[in-house]
């Protein structure tokens, strides 16, 4: 940390004065001003939220002669994406009271609210504390949400949704500054608190954590700061490969910045997972770039140092010299969608969720339909980390019943939708994200008609090609992992990458830059037919043929589109 000391962001600055996350929040909550200060907003995503903008007002508003109209996205922290069916009606409840009307499951397991305004944000955040959820680490430099493979099943899955569990009881932030903003708790002297992992300013930016099987990567370990792959015998997991440095995020023109999959470090027993978890975050703590927020993750320690220093270094955290991590290469991927068997003599049902967003639009009644499931049959719930939701619990009697309420509002079955819709997701992007520069959630759904109707001109419908789609670089669907990653460049303008594919263990690259969003598929049609036609067999994937034929003869071709 020394050597960032004298040059560190003015966020840095931020977190040291906050008084334990407190700052201003609680003073300015009460104050008639629509919106938080600098200081105070970037404090608000320590609780679980973000001050935002409605863009689409913004033009409106400004012939008005009015300034931006500010709300607040709130999200919740659940790990393994599971909970109970009150936990997620009181939710829904708070949507419609509060928020815009919509849920929005997202691309780690958690569920936001969009559309709060500052006057609603204690009540939103105390009632969803209310059903026993938290928003507290949701968001920044702290360990976020915990991921693990979501299907109620017996043996590996359930103990790593046990494991996330237990860490992030164990990474959530002490502070009792939430409490007291939040739920109206007895206040605390912040010289009296102690952070024993974080510390007075926590960590150098956010911090990921995922748990997979190499036969099943639907949480994508290799984007994670910290992935765990589980190492199973005779049904039971019995340690992980601890993998490190994972993430998405850069920014455009930035060569110092790029997307990144995290590198195995060492093996760890599954009894010191916790243990380890912490190891990690408090090397992150100390050896991270407190300097440069564009350069703040774990995935540029890893990089800059190699894996062996990464290696040695973390097992003077833990005690001793770590052994290599074991071969478990990952082989695939489950969306859990559809009918399946638990096991204990139940059944989930997987519904797929176009782009995680639970709203009502015209004849699909989405989030009424949603909710008048879970109020009839009370399953638990389980987000997964593609946007879906899993119903458990169910009895085959239940099952026939859930299939006829689907057709009564208007929701598709998961063979209904076509292989790419189920396998691609977007982010938010406009008209909420202050980072988003292009269009993504309401752009994807266009996208992927015209990609549908390609493919089966092509006679390649019975085909799933992945697509993921940002309205930033900063790579918050994982984009860059993809058979088809589209990114936002400028207005309607959009980076094309290829050659990514499902189990998330290579990234894709860049085929064109700077194209405007209707040439999207029009650009990507040569290269179908090329795929149609040249693949070396039926199971080689899109992103597969792209990565064979290679980076130089692909974009050399895209240049003379």
């Amino acid at each position: 940390m020394a050597e960032h000391e004298e040059k560190r962001s003015a966020i840095e600055g931020i977190k040291e004065q906050s008084r334990g996350l407190r700052g201003t929040l609680a003073t300015e909550l009460t104050n008639d001003e629509e919106k938080f200060g600098d200081a105070a907003k970037n404090l608000l995503k320590f609780h679980g939220s973000y001050q935002q903008e409605d863009r689409d007002a913004r033009k409106a508003r400004r012939g008005d002669g009015l300034g931006k109209l500010h709300m607040f996205m709130v999200r919740c922290k659940i790990p393994a994406g599971r909970l109970s069916a009150e936990q997620y009606l009181g939710v829904d409840a708070l949507a419609g009271t509060y928020a815009n009307g919509t849920l929005r499951f997202t691309t780690r397991q958690g569920i936001q609210l969009h559309g709060v305004l500052k006057r609603d944000l204690k009540a939103t955040i105390a009632g969803i504390n209310a059903t026993l959820l938290t928003t507290l680490g949701a968001c920044g430099d702290v360990n976020r949400n915990v991921m693990a493979c979501p299907a109620p099943l017996p043996g590996p899955r359930q103990q790593m949704q046990t494991d996330a569990d237990r860490i992030a009881a164990h990474l959530a932030p002490r502070s009792n500054a939430y409490h007291e903003i939040w739920l109206d708790g007895q206040p605390v002297d912040p010289e009296t608190e102690v952070e024993p992992i974080y510390g007075k300013v926590y960590l150098p930016r956010k911090f990921k954590i995922g748990f997979g099987l190499p036969e099943d990567n639907c949480v994508d370990v290799y984007a994670q700061d910290l992935g765990l792959l589980a190492h199973v015998e005779q049904g039971q997991v019995v340690g992980y490969n601890l993998l490190a440095g994972g993430g998405m995020g850069m920014t455009h023109g930035n060569k110092k910045t790029f997307p990144f999959l995290a590198k195995a470090i060492c093996y760890i027993p599954v009894e010191r997972v916790v243990e380890a978890a912490e190891a990690v975050i408090k090397l992150f703590r100390d050896h991270g770039n407190r300097a440069d927020r564009k350069r703040a993750r774990l995935k540029y320690v890893v990089h800059d140092w190699g894996v062996e220093r990464v290696r040695q270094v973390l097992g003077d955290y833990l005690g001793g010299a770590l052994p290599p991590p074991r071969e478990m290469p990952v082989t695939g991927v489950d969306l859990h969608l559809g009918r399946h068997p638990q096991g204990d003599g139940r059944w989930w049902y997987g519904l797929s969720i176009e782009n995680g967003r639970v709203k009502d639009d015209g004849a699909l009644r989405l989030r009424s339909g949603l909710r008048a499931i879970v109020e009839r049959f009370r399953p638990q719930l389980r987000i997964t980390p593609t946007q879906d939701v899993l119903l458990c619990g169910l009895t085959s009697a239940e099952l026939d019943a859930l299939e006829a309420m689907l057709d009564e509002y208007g929701i598709a079955r998961p063979e209904q939708v076509s292989p790419s819709r189920r396998v691609s997701m977007s982010c938010p992007a406009i008209p909420t994200c202050g980072l988003a520069i292009s269009e993504a959630e309401r752009a994807l759904p266009g996208i992927l008609t015209q990609l549908e109707q390609a493919l089966a001109e092509l006679g390649l419908s019975h085909q799933a090609v992945s697509v993921r789609m940002t309205g930033c670089p900063n790579g918050c669907a994982r984009p860059y992992q993809s058979d088809i990653g589209i990114v936002g460049r400028s207005g309607d303008k959009y980076v094309i990458y290829v050659g990514g594919r499902a189990e998330g263990d290579r990234l894709n690259f860049e085929l064109r830059d700077l194209t405007p969003r209707s040439e999207i598929v029009s650009t990507l049609l040569p290269l179908l037919r090329r795929w149609r036609d040249e693949r070396s067999s039926e199971q080689e994937s899109f992103g597969d043929f792209c990565a064979r034929l290679g980076r130089d003869a692909l974009t050399t071709a895209s240049a003379h589109l």
